[in-house]
């Protein structure tokens, strides 16, 4: 596998000249920017109060006073639109924030201490991989009731294995280096080494598959809600948006077509990003440039 290079020995202002050098970098910053910009003023303003319902202003077209319509309660879908962001944003960045703060131990573990130890937590992972986050969510939420502290817990759960496969693939390509032989020589022992010299070496991988695991958390997120298995009303998620659309297709269209394009964007905006950001850590790209 090719590794990251070292951007803590270039300089920022190539690093980030290479950045914006790259379309998709370029895009898919500003897209999640945007999200971002957007569930993050959702706290302080939106255009319509989300759990107050309108009878009489249902399933309302596109206009100047609604611009995404109304639902068939007669909420703003625009309103919706921006608190579903904040619910997506943060489902998805606590759940990566499990998988990578227990299955980045795990792998960087299993690559430094190797044999039997590695053997179980690889089979483990193999374990966790055969239960998909909605299986899990499911099993989750017989147990516990719906709701979106348990959708991050099954999301959460699905990550581990990823971030513990990918940081032992990467420290696994790190032990055997020259610096790492030195540091054995010198007397540091295998946690002092992961954590000074290995895991520093595979921090911006960790970084592009956060990304992706990101944009795949608000996938599994809007999944579960339209199961009925995440956020619960009144939060409004985009998930459960489409769900309560899908019978109303033919009478208001934008109550699904808003919440889908949202979900649309966001996805493909944090993908553009992972690659942007694999592209110019990439030993590869760096020569070419």
């Amino acid at each position: 596998m090719t590794l990251p290079v070292d951007v803590s020995r270039e300089k920022p202002e190539r690093l980030v000249a290479r950045a914006f050098a790259n379309r998709s970098f370029v895009i898919g910053f500003v897209i999640a920017v945007a999200v971002v910009a957007m569930a993050l003023l959702s706290f302080f303003w939106t255009p319509f109060d989300v759990t107050k319902l309108v009878i009489a202003d249902k399933t309302q077209a596109p206009s100047l006073t609604h611009w995404f319509g109304t639902d068939h309660f007669g909420r703003d879908i625009l309103s919706m639109v921006m608190v579903g962001a904040r619910n997506s944003i943060a489902v998805a960045l606590v759940a990566v924030g499990i998988g990578m703060g227990i299955g980045v131990p795990l792998g960087c573990l299993a690559a430094a201490r190797g044999g039997w130890l590695d053997e179980i937590v690889m089979r483990l992972n193999d374990l966790v991989f055969a239960f998909p986050a909605l299986l899990s969510a499911i099993m989750i939420t017989a147990i516990f009731g719906p709701g979106a502290v348990n959708a991050i817990i099954a999301i959460g759960i699905f990550n581990i294995p990823v971030f513990a496969r990918v940081s032992r693939a990467g420290a696994l390509a790190i032990w055997p280096r020259e610096y790492i032989l030195a540091a054995r020589a010198a007397g540091k022992n295998r946690t002092l080494i992961t954590l000074e010299h290995v895991l520093p070496n595979i921090a911006t991988l960790l970084l592009v598959q956060g990304t992706i695991q990101f944009a795949l958390g608000i996938l599994a997120e809007a999944s579960l809600s339209y199961v009925g298995l995440g956020s619960q009303p009144p939060m409004p998620s985009w998930g459960r948006m489409l769900f309560e659309a899908q019978t109303r297709m033919a009478i208001a269209p934008w109550m699904a077509i808003f919440p889908g394009m949202a979900i649309v964007v966001t996805v493909l905006g944090l993908n553009l990003l992972g690659d942007g950001i694999a592209d110019i850590l990439d030993p590869k790209s760096r020569r070419r440039s």
